[in-house]
């Protein structure tokens, strides 16, 4: 159920809501209120260490629980992207990304608590240091370096990071060529 489909009343005046005509918003007739509902952002790295291995994280919490994903999570009200993924790395593997850098987003579903929130994942590439010793921290059963052109795409936790890691795939492709 989406974030939206849990309003019945108006949160302001308590008014039963009418069915509604846009998807993404629910206006009450009684007060007025025009609220809006727009996907939740989240972070994920693409993080490398002294060579072309990613670091991965075997999810210890469900939803997928057990799947291999990167390091990330939600980004908190006042945080940038960028700080949002630095903090997370650190609570999830213990490790602080460097040279951040965008590289490519892709939506996603995520399911908790019998809600399914849309999601906007932002994906950045960063490093850390050749002899990084990531720990398995918040949420994380184990961790582990892997070669993305080698993984196979079946035991990712969710389609963003599929989707980004074969478009990682190519850009790797390419410069090999």
């Amino acid at each position: 159920m989406s974030p939206i489909e849990h309003f019945i009343h108006c949160p302001r005046c308590g008014v039963r809501l009418t069915p509604r005509c846009q998807p993404n918003s629910i206006q009450c007739a009684a007060c007025g209120l025009l609220l809006f509902f727009n996907p939740t952002v989240a972070v994920a790295g693409l993080i490398r260490g002294g060579d072309q291995r990613l670091l991965f994280l075997r999810r210890a919490k469900e939803p997928a629980k057990g799947k291999l994903a990167v390091p990330g999570g939600f980004v908190d009200f006042g945080e940038t992207a960028e700080a949002a993924l630095a903090r997370e790395t650190r609570e999830e593997v213990g490790l602080e990304p460097a040279g951040l850098r965008f590289f490519c987003s892709h939506v996603n579903s995520y399911a908790y608590q019998g809600v399914t929130y849309p999601v906007l994942d932002l994906f950045f590439i960063a490093r850390v240091a050749p002899d990084a010793r990531p720990l398995a921290l918040d949420g994380v059963a184990d961790v582990c370096w892997l070669d993305p052109m080698q993984l196979d795409l079946d035991e990712i936790a969710f389609p963003s990071i599929r989707r980004a890691i074969e478009q990682y795939r190519e850009v790797l492709g390419a410069t090999d060529q």
